[in-house]
């Protein structure tokens, strides 16, 4: 019996033009950019994703499916040497989910016309090493706060510009009460304010924070703390001075200085913080930032017996793990066990007497 000649259909295969290859890898990238769009990626996400695919084909200058590992330790390890570890992470994470969807969607049409097997350049080898989670933030303590807002709160009566000072103010005790994040807190709307929510009113916050790049995540967040009269006398007494209309659906609760200039920005709020901070708790200038200020809160709570699934729950979090780095301050389990551990200890040296 004799051997068969088998031949591969490749070798009767044309080699693929320059202009097919061009067609091909935009092709590829527009299907990218839909997959990453229909997982529900926010589009600033997903823009952030091929800008940075966009930064290392610039450099390879050639499709990226054609990068080795070789070339992958060139460019993180000589090109982004010196680059900071958020963007080393971001743009390894983007290239890998790329050949990833690769894989998945072009596997067999890239090798037909290229021969080329998909492969992601990253490997263990050199995988950028760290972690983009939120480094370690230790809030004030209680004392601290109350020094701040009492010297702010003292402000209003002398201050120049009374509502726009009393604006900040109410902004920041949001942050610190129930834990608002800083474009939370300018996104809300007068309506957003459900007095006869609850046993003490609540906040409905449209624009959380999606995890992952997702849409914003709506959320349901009590007036606890006092909250709610710190926004009753804001709305009351303060609120009209804006000029505003209470009847325009819509309205801001936290409006511009300037009339008719919508709401107000992020940038201010953070710099009204800034400038009371440094007025009044000058030992935190610079280190109190609205987001500790959602740290404090959440220490607060978990020191007042708030169980971590009610804290996340508050504050948004898609994972329980992302609430406990935010009261890992004050969790005493080291301690608690290192006293029961003393405990034992002590009971056994008994038995020897």
């Amino acid at each position: 019996m004799g051997l068969a000649v088998v031949r591969d259909l490749r070798d009767r295969r044309a080699p693929a033009s320059a202009e097919e290859i061009e067609r091909f890898e935009v092709d590829v990238l527009a299907g990218f950019v839909l997959a990453r769009a229909s997982a529900g990626l926010t589009d600033g996400t997903v823009r952030g994703d091929v800008s940075q695919l966009e930064q290392i084909r610039d450099w390879f200058g050639r499709p990226l499916w054609e990068m080795e590992p070789a070339d992958a330790d060139a460019y993180f390890g000589r090109v982004l040497r010196g680059a900071p570890s958020g963007t080393r992470l971001a743009r390894s994470q983007a290239l890998r989910i790329y050949f990833a969807f690769l894989e998945l969607r072009f596997q067999a049409e890239l090798h037909a016309l290229t021969g080329r097997i998909v492969a992601c350049p990253i490997d263990e080898m050199n995988r950028p090493r760290g972690r983009k989670d939120a480094k370690l933030r230790i809030p004030p303590s209680a004392e601290e706060i109350d020094t701040l807002f009492t010297g702010w709160a003292a402000e209003l009566t002398t201050c120049r510009k009374f509502a726009p000072t009393a604006r900040n103010y109410t902004a920041a005790r949001l942050m610190a009460d129930v834990g608002l994040r800083v474009n939370e807190a300018r996104s809300l709307d007068l309506d957003d304010i459900k007095w006869d929510l609850g046993p003490f009113g609540k906040l409905h916050v449209r624009h959380g924070k999606g995890a992952k790049g997702s849409g914003p995540r709506e959320r349901m967040v009590p007036l606890i703390n006092h909250a709610g009269r710190t926004l009753a006398w804001f709305v009351e007494d303060v609120w009209a001075h804006f000029g505003g209309d209470y009847q325009t659906p819509g309205t801001p609760l936290f409006c511009s200085e300037r009339l008719g200039a919508g709401r107000v920005s992020y940038d201010v709020l953070r710099a009204g913080l800034a400038a009371a901070v440094a007025a009044h708790l000058p030992t935190w200038t610079d280190k109190l930032t609205p987001h500790v200020l959602r740290h404090y809160c959440a220490s607060q709570m978990y020191l007042n017996g708030v169980d971590l699934i009610a804290i996340q729950e508050m504050l948004g979090h898609s994972w329980v793990a992302t609430t406990m780095k935010y009261v890992h301050v004050h969790r005493t389990r080291i301690e608690q066990a290192w006293l029961d551990g003393q405990r034992r200890a002590a009971r056994r040296l008994e038995g020897l007497g």
